[in-house]
């Protein structure tokens, strides 16, 4: 089995805590943000103010360092998956939800393996079958359609031995396959964040619209020397 650490990424590690820190400040800001709103507290509509700028500058920071670290975050998903494909063993409860998660991608992408379904020859149960067994959400198969993880046995294997050529598998890898999708539904991708920075900024200048006018409101109440 592999240790923990082999299962992680610096990088991924990060991202993760990224999401959960924006996440968390994001019911953060909502709480303060309609309890300013409400009660006309400049102080709190000040803070949803700040929290918003600080959401907004953290997703276009996190896009740049995707962008310029593309290679290196490619690279150790490289290693990641590769070590995920050699330990895969279905009768792991403690790697279930991780294994889960491989075999969805595979299925959804239509692919097999990082590279290609030649990776899984690295797997040990598989090299322990001679090959005879593959992995089922990578097959092509529509008997094998509602096998959703697992290994399934190879049909009349020509030898005692096989090969990953001889399995009804997708030829291309999950790399390659993710990378199209992405290039397929980039402008979806990019709308949908534009879309959300831009009700971020409106959100921005709502707060500081209300902040002024209840400024304005204080001012007038205040009684003339």
């Amino acid at each position: 089995l592999l240790a923990p650490t082999e299962m992680s990424s610096p990088s991924l590690k990060t991202g993760a805590y990224i999401l959960i820190g924006v996440g968390a400040l994001t019911m953060l800001m909502g709480f303060l943000g309609c309890l300013g709103a409400v009660n006309e507290i400049r102080c709190l509509l000040g803070l949803y103010f700040a929290c918003l700028m600080v959401i907004l500058i953290t997703q276009v920071a996190a896009g740049l360092v995707i962008y310029f670290q593309k290679e290196s975050l490619k690279e150790e998903l490289s290693v990641i998956v590769e070590s995920l494909i050699q330990s895969y063993d279905p009768s792991n409860d403690d790697k279930r939800n991780l294994q889960d998660t491989w075999d969805y991608v595979q299925r959804q992408v239509a692919c097999c393996g990082w590279t290609g379904a030649k990776d899984w020859e690295s797997n040990k149960i598989l090299i322990n079958k001679s090959m005879t067994e593959y992995p089922c959400s990578c097959s092509n198969s529509s008997k094998d359609l509602e096998v959703d993880s697992g290994f399934c046995n190879l049909d009349d294997p020509v030898n005692s031995t096989a090969t990953y050529a001889d399995w009804p598998v997708h030829e291309q890898g999950c790399m390659d396959g993710v990378e199209k999708w992405l290039k397929d539904n980039l402008g979806v991708i990019l709308g949908v964040c534009t879309g959300v920075a831009v009700i971020e900024l409106l959100g921005m200048i709502l707060s500081i619209s209300l902040c002024k006018n209840i400024h304005s409101e204080d001012y007038t109440k205040v009684p003339k020397s």
